[in-house]
């Protein structure tokens, strides 16, 4: 996958490694060995065989290989088991190669526990990259002092209240108003509608991160992503039921790494409270609660105010959603009387505007109308520019 992840790596540089190169076919081993020779000064030496895991892999490890890259095509399944059995060393790095781009492939080797994929024949480009990643994360390599960026989290006073259409435009809004490197994480689980509603078909999901997260770094993350047309980078809710417990630390892993590759991470909660009390909404920039004049919404987001907001709630901002000022309903003076605290952000009720991006999967941020310039104001706010001035009407002697 190429993307911005290649610029936002702490390449140290490929030279001095110790490279372990395995690989039973002796033509596919050359080629590596080869494109190796042309990456630096690496000091590579070829087992021609695969180890035997009871005798040949401790002493292989013996030898502190900075670098093991394994041959997947000679028997797969042994080479798989070397890569969990060689990887279970933290301070190494495991890459793997094949003829074999499968991504079903690609998804075993990162749960074995390699941390790269080199397809055949391997190019260069390619392969210093992964090499610069290796370097990085010897014993002795320096720790990046990058600050890590922003998290944005959405969270719905209720569901059906508009959190994904919200944090979708304003993720959108981030990348083509304000220029940031923004990553959209749908934790709306089981089945969140991030992709539906930016009409993007993901390979992998959240879940796939989340159930690997002791493995996750930014170049795992980096494949797991999936990128929309307006350079907003995805990493959509899966497309079935998934089977996985949500913890506190995976939750924590995931957001630090994207947090270190990125400038802005936007998390869409949807209307999960159980993620209230976690260091996700503590540790937030910002929190958006999004609700609408309901008294449901209002009794909602009133408990979620009293139990996680304790002690001020200073990062909190209260988004109403679908706003029509006289609508009749509750007005906005009620609504902060209720909440105890005042509605920052009014974005206006448009029914056939936000029906037409569903049904077209185009993101509101990308066309102009009231809802968007509203989104775009508070992705501008959020990253410190100014708010859009005002349309001035046009003249005409028609009126």
């Amino acid at each position: 996958m190429q993307n911005h992840f290649e610029d936002l790596e702490t390449a140290v540089g490929a030279s001095d490694l110790s490279i372990a190169l395995i690989g039973p076919n002796e033509n596919r081993r050359r080629i590596v060995a080869n494109a190796l020779a042309g990456s630096g000064s690496s000091t590579v030496r070829e087992f021609p065989s695969y180890p035997s895991k009871t005798n040949d892999v401790p002493h292989m490890m013996e030898q502190n290989f900075d670098v093991y890259i394994i041959d997947l095509d000679g028997d797969q399944r042994y080479a798989l088991e070397l890569v969990e059995e060689i990887s279970a060393n933290p301070s190494v790095t495991v890459m793997v190669f094949s003829m074999n781009n499968d991504p079903n492939l690609l998804m075993s080797c990162m749960r074995a526990g390699a941390r790269e994929f080199l397809s055949q024949p391997v190019a260069l480009g390619p392969l210093n990259e992964a090499l610069a990643r290796a370097s990085t994360r010897r014993p002795a390599a320096r720790i990046s002092n990058k600050p890590g960026g922003k998290v944005l989290v959405f969270l719905g006073g209720k569901g059906g209240s508009g959190v994904t259409t919200v944090a979708c435009n304003f993720a959108v809004s981030l990348v083509q108003d304000c220029a940031q490197s923004t990553v959209l994480i749908d934790l709306d689980l089981p089945l969140g509608d991030a992709a539906l509603n930016l009409g993007i078909t993901p390979q992998f999901s959240t879940v796939d991160a989340l159930q690997n997260y002791t493995r996750l770094d930014q170049n795992f993350l980096s494949k797991l992503l999936t990128k929309h047309s307006s350079g907003l980078f995805v990493l959509a809710a899966p497309g079935k039921f998934p089977q996985v417990e949500v913890s506190n630390e995976a939750m924590e892993r995931l957001v630090a790494v994207a947090r270190m590759a990125f400038d802005y991470v936007v998390v869409d909660a949807g209307s999960r409270f159980d993620l209230s009390g976690t260091t996700l909404v503590d540790q937030a920039d910002t929190v958006y609660l999004v609700m609408q004049a309901g008294i449901p919404e209002l009794r909602n987001s009133h408990r979620v105010i009293s139990e996680y907001f304790k002690n001020g709630g200073s990062n909190l901002e209260i988004v109403l959603n679908r706003f029509m000022p006289r609508s009749g309903g509750v007005d906005e003076e009620h609504i902060s009387k209720a909440l105890t605290r005042p509605v920052q952000w009014k974005i206006p009720s448009d029914y056939v505007t936000v029906r037409r991006m569903q049904n077209e999967a185009t993101p509101l941020a990308m066309e102009d109308s009231m809802i968007a310039r509203a989104i775009q104001d508070m992705a501008r706010t959020a990253c410190g520019m100014p708010a859009k001035p005002e349309k001035k009407k046009g003249f005409s002697l028609f009126g």
